[in-house]
């Protein structure tokens, strides 16, 4: 296996893996409820969703952290930005993530109806943080990444095509959560998700199983195994060279 094949198949598992927060609306239901901290009971399904979003904020980093070392060579500031916002996707997540652990917290310390206001204020700063983290930024991603890999060729070009669709449709969503015209968790969010979804999956899986394309690896300066000649080309020029 080669460094590049390598580098694609690192880069296509930490895209996998962002999709096993996919349940977390379902696992952060209770803590979004407006009596949640007056109740009682396990709170083991909230921290299951922390615990698969902390997966998610560290292997958003992986995929620009294993992308890197290529995608420099096709522009270098581009590939910063996309490293850049990928770990400041991951600190948002992670903040998102405090937020709902503190309200746990509220919860556990028996803090009562005092804090049913603050508890709301934190459902409300996660709902903001989550739209920017996995919403905005995620749309910037895709601009940038689809542009190096556009450019570069290392995958069919119709797969940043599907991020360079996505990624005004997921704009477009999360400008009307931020102005009122859409809410948290609706099914318009979630169908102007979609297309970057199938991006990031589409090219998780490609990198997977394909891996880099030859074609995009000899323009960046990579050598392949199709860059060497092989032996039975040369032997016949060695022959005449001889026989002269």
């Amino acid at each position: 296996m080669t460094s590049t094949r390598k580098i694609s198949l690192a880069a296509g598992v930490f895209y996998l893996l962002t999709f096993v927060s996919i349940p977390i609306l379902y696992l952060y239901g209770p803590v979004r409820e407006a009596g949640y901290i007056l109740g009682s009971g396990p709170d083991t399904r909230v921290f299951v969703g922390a615990v698969l979003e902390i997966i998610v904020a560290l292997a958003g980093i992986g995929t620009a952290v294993a992308l890197f070392p290529v995608v420099k060579r096709q522009n270098e500031g581009v590939a910063l930005g996309f490293v850049a916002v990928r770990t400041l996707e991951a600190g948002a997540i992670f903040a998102s993530v405090f937020v709902l652990l503190a309200i746990v917290t509220l919860r556990q310390a028996g803090a009562g109806a005092s804090a049913l206001a603050t508890g709301q204020t934190l459902v409300g700063l996660h709902d903001w943080t989550f739209t920017l983290s996995q919403s905005f930024l995620p749309a910037v991603n895709a601009v940038l990444l689809g542009s190096l890999l556009y450019q570069s060729r290392l995958v069919p070009r119709i797969l940043p095509m599907i991020g360079f669709i996505g990624a005004p449709l997921l704009v477009a969503s999360t400008m009307a959560t931020l102005f009122g015209a859409n809410q948290y968790g609706s099914g318009l969010s979630g169908l102007g998700a979609l297309p970057i979804a199938v991006w990031e999956l589409s090219l998780g899986v490609y990198l997977v199983v394909r891996g880099f394309r030859a074609v995009g690896l000899r323009q960046l300066g990579f050598e392949t195994d199709e860059t060497v000649e092989p032996a039975s080309a040369i032997a016949p020029k060695s022959e005449l060279r001889s026989a002269a």
